[in-house]
């Protein structure tokens, strides 16, 4: 299987699903096994991530369908680039020098309708301080590692999609 037709098999479909899965128990990890508390920023891209696994498996569905792919790509170039522009803002916070360039609110902005903070805190709570930098490695913070991922499943996004685009199946 070529590149340019990996995007028909439901093994890439699975592995955008897996590693957004891996992603999410780093995240649940660092929440409950190291003890760091997220901040609403955090919990944005905890979503955007989500919206990469949802790609994963709606594109598992049926890759060689260009509708069901197609949604599947929109549900991964939301997650992916909205992720990375959430971290982008994420690091200014954290380095700022101006104390009122930012705010950081304690309850996410989800839809009414939708309200994931009350339905699974445990998930979707917003605990912690955006400016804080409770974790670091390699010199770079939380958001420094996930706007470097979310970079990456953005140029995927967009070399996948060519792909779809040009060859249809």
């Amino acid at each position: 299987m070529s590149i340019a037709s990996f995007h028909l098999s439901k093994q890439s479909w699975g592995l955008l699903a897996l590693s957004a899965t891996i992603f999410e128990a780093v995240a649940l990890y660092f929440q409950y096994g190291m003890g760091l508390e997220p901040c609403i920023m955090c919990i944005y891209q905890r979503f955007a991530m989500l919206g990469l696994l949802a790609a994963g498996l709606i594109g598992m569905i049926a890759p060689r369908n260009f509708a069901v792919r197609s949604l599947a790509f929109t549900s991964w170039g939301v997650g992916s680039i909205w992720g990375f522009l959430i971290a982008r803002e994420h690091i200014e916070m954290q380095t700022t020098t101006d104390p009122f360039a930012f705010t950081c609110d304690f309850i996410p902005n989800f839809p009414s309708f939708m309200p994931l903070h009350e339905w699974l805190p445990s998930f979707f709570a917003a605990t912690g301080d955006c400016g804080n930098i409770d974790w670091s490695f390699a010199g770079l913070s939380m958001p420094g590692w996930m706007e470097i991922i979310f970079a990456f499943y953005s140029a995927a996004f967009i070399l996948f999609l060519f792909f779809h685009f040009t060859k249809r199946s």
